[in-house]
């Protein structure tokens, strides 16, 4: 029988140590208070989450050339999040906390790959902004970790990045970027401004500039939104003293040529890396284990190896939907779910484990609809697993991580 105050013990590293669904699986009554898995977390460091990273990085080219992915140019995404802490938690710091101000929180960096919503690179920090040093070291890591069928980047990120540090990394590092303003003060014509669009009253204009501290002019581009006008009443007004006044002003640096509102276009694609932070945090990016920074920071890299793990999940089920007859095609929509769906569809499934003939076998309920397309995935996974690796095969594009021969 259990002690009165057992929910009351609970100790750090555990959830729930009374899950219905774990204590049945290792049959006890109730889970340990410090599992191997979370003594195995506290021994982890900053080391082994670069080579968690490099793992990543080395899993990501094999996923592309087993799915035929070839890439020559790619877009990444760069965001910041703020991680809120409680109590005694080491690097956490008062910083920008939108929702929850003046509380401590981490601030971790995060980089996804836009055409596959893979995470790329990222890193735990502490509740600071990034600094112009920092933010260069790390696009400066970015090759690292691309496949090498990618010739081409363009980087995006928003102003917390911009510094002649991070510019000049980008530059070195052979990127096209478009990185948000935040600090310069650009001077642009003001007969250059125009309007793509004649029913929109937003103007668009670039101008070559050279911040103070920066070691070569760049090139910055602008739009300029009417601010709403008040509705006149009778009392009189105080009239604007400048034009500038008049106008919402969103102004990014780039190295890009082609017309200004292009350019910004080709920025406000990356909206969507703010659902995928959202997605990860969600996925246990939101969870601290422990109060010491290191380990902290390595369990950072577990969560995203596992993020991604299920985003390469969810591309061979695509794949095998689409090389399926028409009858087994329900995960063909998989891609646009996101990892939550995804896992409703492939693995919380009736399913019970059975002893037949001194083996054991995992059986599916017949009344589920899901199991004739989980079991077309499995068909699928197991053919992939008997043909030929391609990543032995060097006849596919330049691989920067394959095995030695």
């Amino acid at each position: 029988m259990m002690p009165k105050n057992s929910r009351k013990t609970i100790k750090k590293g555990v959830e729930n140590p009374l899950d219905a669904m774990l204590c049945g699986f290792f049959r006890v009554t109730r889970l340990p208070a410090a599992s191997t898995y979370w003594r195995y977390v506290d021994s982890l460091g900053i080391n082994q989450a670069r080579s968690l990273l490099s793992v990543g990085a080395i899993l990501r080219e094999r996923v592309w050339l087993l799915c035929g992915l070839r890439y020559a140019r790619i877009r990444i995404n760069i965001d910041t999040t703020v991680k809120t802490v409680y109590g005694n938690q080491q690097g956490a710091r008062k910083g920008h906390n939108t929702k929850h101000r003046g509380k401590l929180g981490l601030r971790p960096i995060l980089g996804f790959v836009e055409e596959t919503h893979e995470y790329l690179i990222g890193k735990l920090r502490k509740g600071v902004s990034v600094s112009g040093p920092e933010a260069a070291a790390f696009i400066a890591d970015i090759p690292k970790q691309l496949p090498g069928c990618v010739r081409e980047v363009l980087l995006r990120a928003d102003g917390e990045f911009l510094s002649w540090e991070s510019v000049q990394a980008a530059m070195n590092a052979d990127f096209d970027f478009i990185i948000a303003n935040r600090g310069c003060t650009p001077v642009f014509e003001p007969g250059s401004w125009y309007r793509p669009w004649k029913r929109k009253a937003i103007e668009f204009n670039s101008c070559i500039y050279q911040p103070g501290g920066w070691g070569q002019p760049c090139r910055f581009v602008a739009m300029r939104i009417p601010k709403q006008q008040k509705r006149p009443s009778k009392q009189p007004q105080q009239c604007v003293l400048f034009e500038d006044d008049q106008y919402a002003y969103r102004t990014f640096c780039t190295n890009l040529a082609g017309k200004a509102h292009q350019i910004i276009v080709e920025y406000d694609k990356r909206a969507d890396v703010e659902n995928l932070v959202g997605e990860a945090k969600r996925e246990g990016l939101d969870m601290i284990p422990s109060a010491k920074f290191k380990t902290n920071y390595a369990f950072f890299q577990v969560v995203m190896l596992a993020y991604n793990i299920w985003r390469y999940m969810k591309m061979l089920a695509a794949q095998s939907a689409s090389a399926a007859s028409k009858s087994d095609r329900a995960m063909k929509g998989i891609m646009a779910n996101t990892l939550r769906i995804a896992r409703l569809k492939l693995l919380f499934i009736a399913a019970k484990v059975v002893k037949d003939g001194n083996r054991d076998k995992v059986k599916y309920s017949v009344h589920d609809a899901r199991t004739p397309h989980m079991l077309s995935f499995l068909v699928g996974l197991d053919k992939r697993r008997s043909q030929p690796k391609p990543w032995i095969d060097s006849s596919y594009w330049p691989q920067r991580f394959a095995l030695p021969m």
